[in-house]
């Protein structure tokens, strides 16, 4: 059995931190978790089975295929965002998860196959998948037990009136619809206060370490670490390029480090001249271009040799700000040549 370069470090403590933060912020409401895109990069498996023993009860994937991933877990609520197409009708239907309804069509579908109780999104402006007003008014769930009734917020991570205005959508929307529970705030609109939290919260990104939101700075921790092994050790000289287009030059005699890793593994190119690695409380700049697999890293002065491990920093909000993308871009584009661990 061969053994990867590059390891991804999970830290489950961190995880369940996190989750316990927010759903002190969630006040009453139950906090549930967003674990779709294999658990925004970190492994659904792995983080539904550490947030259920800690004491989450609701979870949430994208499709149906995620769900059939995590059926031997025997989560207690799981249920599906992208609703129930003809395709995915049989799976549905197994129990494995409940349906997020998106659309009359899938309303119709799933009442007209005897299917149980479901959850239901609503639109109140963001234009992307939810029930509107319109379909509401039609009867579109007429005959269904609605558990959940839930609707996604456009604009949390800003101070924006697009969010009060959603909120009262959503009110007023939800004045037509019997069901169980009410549930609007992701992790950003958890931070929006407890106008916000109704009955179920759904976060996401800051379970995973991302921030948001200023309010949640300092209260979110970090929970992945990727680790990449050093391939080589070598002297550039003054001089000297390092890298694709000699983007840096050596301005004296320079000891580098060459990782193996790169912009196929979710290290994006706008690192370059940006990021860095950590050696125990040493800061090892990154160096030139960023490719496809491999880095290079400044370790003057430092011991590092063939073979070693480096933690290359990973902290969200600040790779954010150093590589252009966003803290969801970072987590889900963590790339299959990683060993999880943790």
């Amino acid at each position: 059995m061969f053994d990867l370069a590059l390891r991804l470090r999970r830290d489950a403590d961190a995880l369940v931190t996190n989750w316990r933060a927010l759903a002190r912020l969630s006040g009453t409401a139950a906090c549930g978790a967003a674990i779709k895109a294999d658990g925004y990069g970190l492994g659904a498996g792995w983080v539904a089975e550490t947030l259920a023993a800690a004491g989450c009860r609701d979870f949430f994937v994208a499709t149906w295929a995620e769900a059939a991933a995590l059926a031997p877990l025997g989560l207690p609520n799981l249920a599906v965002f992208h609703g129930v197409r003809d395709e995915d009708m049989e799976l549905a239907l197994s129990g494995i998860a409940t349906p997020v309804l998106n659309t009359a069509v899938q309303a119709a579908r799933w009442r007209n196959a005897g299917g149980g109780a479901c959850h239901v999104m609503l639109d109140t402006g963001m234009n992307r998948l939810g029930l509107g007003e319109g379909d509401l008014a039609a009867g579109a769930l007429e005959g269904l037990v609605v558990d959940t009734l839930m609707s996604h917020l456009a604009s949390a991570d800003e101070d924006s009136a697009q969010n009060g205005e959603q909120r009262g959508r959503f009110v007023a929307m939800a004045d037509k619809v019997a069901a169980r529970r009410l549930s609007l705030a992701n992790s950003a609109g958890i931070a929006l206060g407890p106008d916000y939290t109704f009955d179920l919260t759904r976060p996401g990104l800051a379970l995973y370490g991302g921030v948001p939101r200023p309010e949640l700075a300092g209260v979110i921790t970090q929970v992945a670490f990727p680790e990449a092994q050093v391939l080589q050790r070598r002297t550039v000289r003054a001089g000297e390029a390092v890298g694709y287009n000699a983007t840096w030059v050596a301005p004296v005699d320079t000891e580098i480090a060459i990782l193996n890793y790169g912009y196929a593994d979710g290290y994006f190119r706008g690192f370059s001249g940006r990021g860095a690695a950590w050696l125990g409380d040493s800061v090892l700049p990154l160096i030139g271009r960023v490719s496809m697999d491999l880095i290079a890293i400044d370790v003057t002065g430092h011991d590092v040799a063939e073979g070693d491990w480096l933690w290359v920093d990973f902290d969200l909000p600040r790779a954010a700000a150093q590589s252009g993308m966003s803290q969801y871009e970072l987590l889900t584009g963590l790339g299959s040549r990683f060993r999880r661990v943790g």
